[in-house]
């Protein structure tokens, strides 16, 4: 069982800049895909970055790419999104997620946080 924390979420103007953390407890992230999720309101919740257990491999969605980094410190067991050129489109919860099995990916994801909020103004 792995329980994710995420933090560092806020306010921020259009253009601004967050780093996300996602800390995880229960067992080690090594060997776990990670991921990072979003749901604004009134949306579905839709796929952000991936990153493989050993920090290889990323993907980003086509609308973060190139503003958006994802990154793993798997000693201190956390996973970060570093989010730069924010755009008020940005707006939504955003949630950490592992992958027991499989690679990184777009889906197929069994633990979740409990989300922090992003909120960029124009």
């Amino acid at each position: 069982q792995v329980q994710l924390v995420e933090s560092g979420g806020g306010l921020v103007q259009a253009g601004g800049s967050l780093r996300l953390s996602c800390a995880a407890s229960g067992r080690t992230i090594s060997g776990l895909s990670m991921g990072w999720f979003r749901q604004a309101p009134g949306k579905e919740r839709e796929f952000v970055a991936a990153i493989s257990w050993s920090g290889g491999r990323r993907y980003n969605v086509d609308s973060v790419k190139g503003r958006f980094t994802i990154s793993r410190d798997n000693a201190k067991n956390t996973i970060y999104l570093q989010m730069t050129s924010l755009k008020p489109e940005d707006t939504a919860v955003y949630y950490c997620s592992a992958k027991q099995y499989g690679e990184a990916g777009t889906d197929g994801y069994d633990y979740w946080g409990q989300g922090t909020q992003v909120t960029v103004s124009s």
